[in-house]
């Protein structure tokens, strides 16, 4: 009455429960295994007027597990209500044997007109047999690509026998499906058992479509010759988490030609972030300067370059390149990027020369915080060697500064007119960038 449930049944403790125990449990576990009541034969019910109107009351034993199956059937929410303990006398094996075949008729009944046998025997079997097949095709296809000792002839046979199988095996379910649904009351009770039943099917399926549709995705024309070839995309994980971001999903970049410019790279916003670097910084490959553009509605996942870059990168138009491997790359090259600047400084810019690291050179760096007027306005992170580093105001060479790792002296001052710029040389980090030396490039330049 209080909206907790469309129907409650009873659990009691009592001496014996032996066609609960050796018929009804065995047979509902079968053919119902969703139910998981105590006493399923309990004989005590108090249900909604609306439910019992709806259901066929057997006129035997069969009468309280009948309006189990029912209610469980009809999604009606069900409550089961101890009620302490019932003493009665014990039957004689006789009259238990009566209800014993009254309770299994029942639930048999119920299975044949719910489409639980058929499910269970026959389009049981179908179904195990089509995902078998569908599970063959699959591993034929990725022994293909992807398991190097396995032989293409044997990577096709395991394939075509999958297909044979799940072809032949497909039809039949369709079949019979449609008669075991078609002869249900068509509540959407039945259908969520209906697509329960198919949902293992449904997702190998997924699976070999998505399969299927990167293999077509990978199709390349070559003169006469036709070649599949998959790239993966790369799961990227920070151990040391930048603004919150924890994991990415990045790449493969397919190599196109840059047929409007050659001083221009377009690069897409994934590989923008392995490289470290920000659109409009300049990348120098093979001493030619290259500045660092968006990719074009549609070309997410294409990265264009000029003939000289691609000549010096060793890559040709149609290449692909994985996101763990661009870094290797672009490895050594120098490059100027602007740097973020804070506070009340609209009229302040700043840009500094890096050279790109591959990943797997990771080593201990420095944070450098820049200061305008003893407010901090920028900071970085990058690999400092023993050596000088140029710091330049408006392009122009302004102050050399000489960098030892094993001196005091780690906060550098460079004063432009009435503004004081401060770099301070922070705590270890680190780092796959590398600041640029004096005979490198420029380490700092303050546009003002």
């Amino acid at each position: 009455m209080s909206g907790e449930a469309d129907i409650t049944k009873t659990k009691f403790k009592r001496e014996a429960g032996r066609v609960t125990e050796l018929t009804a449990k065995p047979l509902l576990n079968f053919f119902f295994p969703e139910i998981k009541f105590d006493q399923p034969l309990s004989g005590q019910f108090a249900a909604k007027r609306s439910f019992l109107n709806k259901i066929k009351l057997e006129d035997d034993y069969g009468v309280d597990v009948g309006i189990v199956l029912d209610a469980d059937v009809l999604g009606m929410k069900v409550k089961e209500v101890d009620i302490g303990k019932i003493e009665h006398v014990l039957s004689s094996l006789t009259e238990l044997n009566v209800i014993a075949n009254e309770v299994v008729r029942t639930i048999v009944d119920r299975a044949t007109a719910y489409g639980r046998i058929t499910m269970i025997d026959s389009l049981g079997q179908y179904i195990r047999m089509e995902i078998l097949g569908l599970s063959l095709a699959s591993l034929g296809i990725f022994a293909i690509f992807f398991i190097r000792f396995v032989s293409l002839t044997i990577g096709v046979l395991i394939s075509s026998i999958g297909v044979i199988i799940a072809m032949y095996y497909i039809v039949k379910i369709i079949r019979i499906s449609f008669n075991v649904f078609s002869r249900t009351d068509g509540s959407m009770r039945n259908l969520k058992t209906f697509l329960k039943m198919h949902s293992p099917i449904i997702v190998s399926g997924l699976i070999l479509l998505a399969m299927i549709s990167t293999l077509l995705g990978s199709v390349h024309f070559d003169g006469g010759k036709i070649s599949i070839q998959p790239d993966s995309r790369n799961l990227i994980i920070f151990n040391n988490p930048a603004s919150n971001q924890t994991f990415d999903v990045r790449g493969p970049y397919t190599i196109a030609a840059n047929e409007t410019s050659s001083s221009i790279i377009n690069v897409p916003t994934e590989a923008l972030a392995t490289l470290e670097l920000n659109y409009g910084d300049s990348i120098y490959i093979g001493d030619v300067k290259y500045t660092i553009n968006q990719t074009v509605p549609g070309e997410e996942n294409i990265m264009r370059l000029p003939v000289g870059a691609r000549n010096v990168l060793g890559l040709n138009v149609g290449d692909v390149v994985t996101d763990g491997d661009l870094r290797n790359r672009f490895n050594n090259f120098y490059a100027q990027k602007a740097l973020p600047v804070t506070g009340n400084t609209s009229n302040l810019n700043i840009t500094e020369g890096v050279i790109l690291k591959s990943e797997n050179s990771n080593t201990s760096g420095r944070i450098v915080n820049i200061y305008m007027n003893n407010v901090q306005v920028s900071s970085t992170i990058g690999i400092l060697t023993n050596g000088t580093y140029e710091i330049y105001l408006n392009g122009v060479a302004y102050k050399t500064i000489s960098y030892n790792p094993n001196s005091v002296t780690n906060t550098y001052y460079v004063q432009a007119g009435s503004n004081t710029f401060k770099i301070e040389i922070g705590p270890p980090v680190v780092t796959d960038m590398q600041f640029a030396s004096s005979s490198i490039g420029k380490f700092l330049n303050f546009v003002y």
